[in-house]
């Protein structure tokens, strides 16, 4: 079975995340059905989800699409916790021998040749549980840290998230603050992955401008093929290729559809147009999966992670050599991941 790498999933902060080795009931993704879809490793996010929790209520806006207001800004001392226990969780999984938390590329190789268990590499999806003075990244990266956004879809210390907002670009205000800007700086300085999603296009730059790693989108769409303010536009995704980057497509559906409607019945061939535009506009090379797996709606044909090879085989319908959807599934996020890691 092809391995594949999933870029993004937020099975790790879900209320039942206590039965990810035995399955779960409903939910997206579990380690008994990653196992069946041939997931073998995948970025695991911790999420803060802040005191009062997140309500993102897609109900239309007037005139059709939707605008969600932004959260206010989680503190860092309930972020810590949050995260840190949310860390811990991880790290009992990988204790008990039920997955390997990837520290290297050596840790994705043995997943995908069956020597070692699932390869989870941890995703801080918001910097809020990070020290202004940065002081505690060193904390962070011995227990097996990876990969950071600066933001989420709020304002913090490092900067301002992009607001859920359709028909709009992901041009909405200020970027980066000097903090984030110190943020990117010292996360290439520990060659850990700065993901540009949830970023608005002066975040994006500001990373752009700074950094020099491969520029990383975890999961986000493609513009051009849906409109919403967390996807991106064609002059990001040639700044992306530029760099050797890459851009995980989601399955969020309202990230997907050209009308950005929140339908389950939502064909997966959809996915494969956002992968589709990417691979013409910036090469095949470029473009991977970045489910967002246990983060909203996905297109009912797939149905959780166990039916991947439905996508695959989607993605070879949709025109890609098995080159190209070996390169999709696994090998571009090796290749991105040994570049930042080395």
């Amino acid at each position: 079975m092809q391995p594949i790498f999933d870029g993004h999933h937020d099975a790790l902060t879900r209320a039942d995340h206590a039965n990810l080795v035995t399955g779960r009931d409903g939910g997206h993704l579990d380690l008994p059905r990653a196992a069946a879809g041939g997931l073998v490793a995948s970025m695991w996010a911790i999420f803060c989800s802040g005191p009062g929790g997140v309500d993102l209520d897609f109900e239309a806006a007037p005139g059709g699409g939707y605008d969600i207001p932004l959260d206010p800004e989680v503190p860092h001392d309930f972020a810590a916790a949050e995260a840190t226990a949310a860390a811990g969780r991880l790290l009992a999984l990988e204790r008990a021998g039920h997955l390997r938390v990837a520290r290297s590329v050596a840790d994705l190789d043995a997943a995908a040749d069956g020597s070692g268990p699932h390869a989870a590499v941890m995703h801080l999806e918001g910097a809020e549980p990070l020290d202004i003075s940065l002081e505690a990244l060193d904390a962070w990266h011995a227990m097996g840290l990876r990969s950071v956004g600066p933001v989420w879809s709020r304002p913090n210390r490092f900067g301002n998230g992009v607001p859920f907002r359709f028909p709009h670009s992901p041009d909405t205000g200020e970027g980066l603050t000097d903090a984030g800007r110190a943020l990117v700086r010292k996360l290439n300085a520990y060659n850990m992955v700065v993901d540009l999603s949830h970023l608005n296009t002066r975040g994006f730059w500001d990373v752009a401008g700074i950094t020099d790693a491969p520029l990383i989108a975890t999961h986000c769409g493609a513009h051009a093929v849906a409109p919403a303010s967390r996807n991106l536009t064609d002059d990001q995704l040639d700044e992306i290729g530029r760099t050797n980057g890459l851009v995980g497509i989601p399955y969020i559906v309202d990230f997907l559809r050209p009308d950005g409607k929140l339908d389950a019945d939502t064909p997966l061939t959809q996915v494969v147009a956002h992968v589709r535009h990417v691979a013409d506009r910036i090469g095949a090379g470029h473009v991977a999966l970045g489910s967002d797996f246990d983060g909203g709606v996905i297109p009912q044909e797939l149905g959780d992670v166990a039916g991947l090879p439905k996508l695959l085989d989607a993605l070879r319908a949709g025109g890609f050599t098995e080159a190209e959807v070996a390169g999709i599934a696994w090998n571009n996020w090796r290749r991105v991941l040994a570049a930042t890691w080395a």
